[in-house]
């Protein structure tokens, strides 16, 4: 596409335009078995885009969605960009302090949710968002609710009043179209060394730039179909339903992960792409007794998060299936490289490869002396990614001159090092931020919530691996006279935090261990962690 074509609006037109007349038409998502053509996502999406505008929403407002893997999601998606508006991603997962926190901070106008899915009481969770943190939804205009509930949707939440997702689609398709290729289009929420997530503002050339080289360099050609593992709202699930769109083939989706579903997906729908954590794959193989596992599967790109599983690529090599490792990040999107399926184990299960775009560079830094290092010595990995990095963090210009070097290069805080051959390969995080289910989480978001508690004085938290993939542990500080209640102390915690930030144990200490630094005294997080292994394993 011309740089002027570099639109979500223009993506989808395009996939529309050609797909009439082909027969059966040409459907873009598979919905639970149900198939959405691109015509009908492009038009729902036009009429939503209606409904937003006439509710005020226009260009460089935030609309949250706060919604699975449902269609309803790119649908709105695509609604905001029409507008020129800005989609902020929530976990599904997120609970009423997180909620509040990216709600309030992104200045989000509108808030599409699911009020029942999974049986949860999203609109208790709002109410609860909103008793904590009184500004929490003051921008909010209206919420939306998305109904597969059997119960109704409440009229109004925390005084806010709450829309039928059916009033939206029932208008008439928004003939203006505000698309531009500069408008930021979308939030993803990032860990950093601040106590809040940072919002990675992605605007729509990158989005669809990256979605084409995605298409292109994943392989994903006239016969392919993309089984979607990761959640919509991370740039992981994210980039794999972009590329898929790109490519103009099917996206095989459900609203959460059911290892049995997805397996009879990818044999009904002849799945031929998925990417996945190791967790995932490993549930996915246990479905299947044949051998080879997925006939139909050819491309398997793979994210490690559970330490227990390093045999995987060997493991699924056994079965059939050729594992190949990936690099991504927000500020320069999921899929960013890729190994080649056709290397050697021994390649194929390292992180990092090339990457998808030509243009795109890599580059390792030796942290303490900032000279850029040789190939094969590992240092800080830094990326120039002019098709795919991000605007900044939004409403913090100072995290985003940190993060970018003075010739565009994204520092990522992650060690690596780069081999003569163009690829590059991770090797892990530089500073302290934790991978716990699937995504990157600042201890001090976590330390926060749990300082909160009486009788806490200080709180560190550290990442060590546990039965299933990488947990939190918590050591706190007591204040005088106080004694630790560990399990009303973990129960707080939990009702205002994903379960996947809860630490798995708390433990009160008398002093964390520190070393002198000519400019403050460190926390050595490295002892902590050995500290915390040790007490596990007792």
């Amino acid at each position: 596409m011309q740089r002027a074509e570099l639109t979500l609006s223009a993506l989808l037109d395009a996939r529309s335009a050609g797909s009439e007349g082909r027969a059966g038409g040409a459907p873009m998502l598979i919905d639970r078995g149900r198939a959405i053509g691109f015509a009908e996502l492009a038009a729902e999406s036009r009429r939503i885009a209606t409904a937003f505008a006439q509710l005020g929403i226009g260009r460089e407002d935030r609309v949250a969605l706060w919604l699975p893997n449902v269609s309803a999601w790119l649908s709105c998606f695509f609604a905001c960009a029409q507008l020129g508006a800005i989609a902020v991603s929530v976990n599904t997962r997120f609970r009423a302090h997180e909620v509040a926190d990216i709600v309030g901070r992104s200045g989000a106008r509108l808030l599409v949710y699911w009020p029942g899915f999974k049986g949860i009481d999203f609109s208790s969770i709002l109410a609860e968002a909103a008793d904590t943190a009184p500004s929490a939804l003051g921008a909010i205009v209206a919420l939306v609710a998305y109904g597969e509930d059997a119960a109704p949707a409440p009229r109004t939440v925390a005084g806010k009043p709450v829309l039928p997702f059916g009033a939206l689609t029932a208008g008439s398709p928004r003939e203006r179209d505000d698309a531009a290729p500069d408008a930021g289009c979308i939030l993803f929420t990032t860990s950093g060394t601040t106590r809040a997530p940072k919002f990675v503002l992605l605007d729509q050339r990158a989005v669809v730039a990256h979605a084409h080289d995605v298409a292109q360099g994943f392989g994903l050609d006239a016969e392919a179909a993309m089984l979607l593992v990761p959640p919509l709202c991370g740039v992981f699930g994210f980039c794999c339903a972009m590329g898929a769109l790109a490519a103009g083939r099917p996206l095989v989706m459900r609203p959460a992960w059911d290892p049995v579903q997805a397996a009879a997906d990818i044999v009904a729908h002849r799945v031929t792409h998925a990417n996945a954590t190791d967790e995932a794959i490993v549930q996915l193989l246990a479905q299947r007794a044949t051998q080879p596992a997925f006939p139909s599967l050819r491309f398997v790109g793979y994210a490690a998060f559970n330490p227990a599983l390093d045999d995987i690529v060997e493991r699924a090599e056994q079965r059939g299936l050729a594992l190949v490792g990936l690099y991504g990040a927000s500020e320069v999107q999921a899929l960013f490289a890729r190994q080649d399926e056709h290397a050697p184990l021994a390649e194929r299960r390292l992180a990092g490869g090339r990457p998808v775009n030509a243009a795109a560079r890599v580059r390792a830094r030796d942290p303490e002396s900032g000279r850029i290092l040789p190939h094969g010595e590992a240092g800080e990995l830094e990326f120039f990614a002019p098709d795919s990095r991000m605007v900044g963090y939004f409403g913090d210009a100072e995290a985003t001159r940190a993060a970018l070097s003075e010739d565009g290069y994204y520092r990522s805080g992650d060690l690596g090092y780069t081999t003569a051959d163009g690829r590059f390969v991770f090797l892990t995080r530089m500073g302290d931020a934790l991978r716990l289910g699937g995504f990157l989480v600042s201890p001090l978001e976590i330390e926060a919530v749990v300082q909160e508690a009486p009788g806490i004085a200080a709180c560190q938290v550290v990442g060590v691996p546990g039965a299933a993939g990488r947990v939190p542990v918590a050591f706190v500080i007591l204040a005088p006279g106080a004694v630790l209640d560990e399990a009303a102390l973990r129960a707080q915690v939990a009702a205002r935090l994903a379960k996947f930030k809860v630490p798995q144990r708390i433990f009160a200490i008398d002093a964390f261990p520190v070393t002198p630094g000519a400019n403050a005294t460190k926390i050595q997080k490295g002892k902590l962690r050995a500290m915390a292994q040790a007490l596990l394993a007792s």
